[in-house]
């Protein structure tokens, strides 16, 4: 590493913290200014206040991340070319490539770094402050239940669960029915059950009654207080994805649940799309800083544009990335695109934006 690589990472590094903390404190601002009025309501002290708002920062630096490389890179290379510096390496034989690599490399850093935040830190830490807004703050129990956004499960070859209702930890599901087909996808039978409960032996349906439906067309209807029931799912499963609290679970527990269960068929199109959309966002701060060389040496190849325009042009990309993302994301969760698909979108579309741009550069 030679010392001008360093003097660039270096200069680099520094006007990114400082784009980085004026966008968490600009946010954090609003965001406490904006429920503070409503927490106060409730008598609280700061303690738990300033512990809320303490964990939303890994959520919160995850966001603006991007948009912060992207201002670091237009800034850096603005203050370089006003002075005269990037004149002076041109001029002693130094590559526009090699000067960018320094940008490049502290932005994968930055990409890494966001990963794992996303991978473990987030969820844990945005579980744990929902957990002190309900509990410390506005003085409410934990939710007993909660509506299952994604109620149907295939449990077997031939076999549909529909869930209503999830009591928080999984270990009881409320409203199931079970339907059970035969041959040529014929109902064969349907259990309806105020609730199945997790026991060491299996899960047990509680108050219920099953229809078997014969060819004749008639109906038996048994009823029963308990029976056992095989259902290949844990209560982390209901917990979990089932729920639809996929923010709080991590990469490991997703790609778990998903290798379980894809043989028998299960359908994971939300979950898989917002996995490729958390795995796919930390790299777009490469995407950026590429965009950003390109936004601010295009003119010349050696002076950059208005800094100001730079900026406004950081702005707008940045909330033209978001927008695509969203959207793919959408499309993805409803079935029109593939997952992988999906949450790569907005970071495919992006790079070659960024690569044509670098081919006006010039060299």
């Amino acid at each position: 590493m030679t010392i001008l690589f360093r003097y660039i990472f270096r200069e680099y590094a520094k006007i990114f913290l400082m784009c980085f903390a004026g966008l968490l404190t600009i946010y954090l601002v609003i965001d406490f200014f904006e429920k503070i009025r409503r927490f106060l309501r409730y008598d609280v002290s700061w303690a738990p206040l300033l512990l809320y708002f303490a964990l939303k920062v890994p959520a919160i630096s995850f966001q603006i991340a991007p948009l912060a490389i992207l201002m670091a890179t237009l800034l850096t290379l603005g203050l370089l070319s006003r002075s005269n510096e990037i004149t002076a390496m041109r001029s002693c034989g130094i590559s526009l490539p090699w000067i960018s690599s320094p940008f490049v490399v502290f932005a994968v850093g930055i990409a890494l770094i966001l990963l794992s935040f996303s991978s473990t830190i987030i969820p844990l830490a945005s579980e744990q402050a929902e957990a002190i807004r309900l509990i410390q703050i506005e003085k409410k129990a934990l939710p007993l239940t909660v509506k299952a956004s994604q109620p149907w499960a295939r449990i077997g070859a031939e076999a549909l669960m529909q869930v209503d209702q999830v009591d928080r930890g999984g270990a009881t599901i409320r409203g199931v029915r079970l339907f059970h087909f035969g041959r040529g996808f014929r109902l064969d039978r349907m259990t309806e059950a105020d609730q199945a409960r997790y026991t060491p032996h299996g899960w047990i349906l509680m108050n219920g009654h099953q229809r078997r439906f014969r060819p004749d067309g008639t109906v038996d209807l048994i009823a029963f207080a308990e029976q056992p029931v095989d259902i290949p799912l844990i209560p982390d499963d209901f917990a979990g994805s089932l729920s639809g609290d996929t923010e709080t679970m991590t990469f490991r527990e997703i790609r778990n649940y998903v290798a379980r269960f894809r043989e028998e068929g299960f359908s994971f199109t939300r979950l898989l799309t917002d996995y490729y959309g958390r795995l796919a966002f930390p790299f777009v701060t490469v995407i950026m800083v590429i965009v950003g060389i390109a936004l601010s040496l295009r003119r010349s190849g050696v002076r950059g544009g208005s800094m100001a325009m730079g900026i406004g042009q950081a702005f707008i990309v940045g909330f033209c990335y978001w927008t695509t993302h969203s959207i793919a994301i959408a499309l993805g969760r409803g079935g029109v695109l593939a997952p992988m698909l999906a949450g790569w979108m907005a970071n495919l579309l992006f790079a070659s934006f960024g690569l044509y741009l670098l081919l006006k550069v010039r060299y």
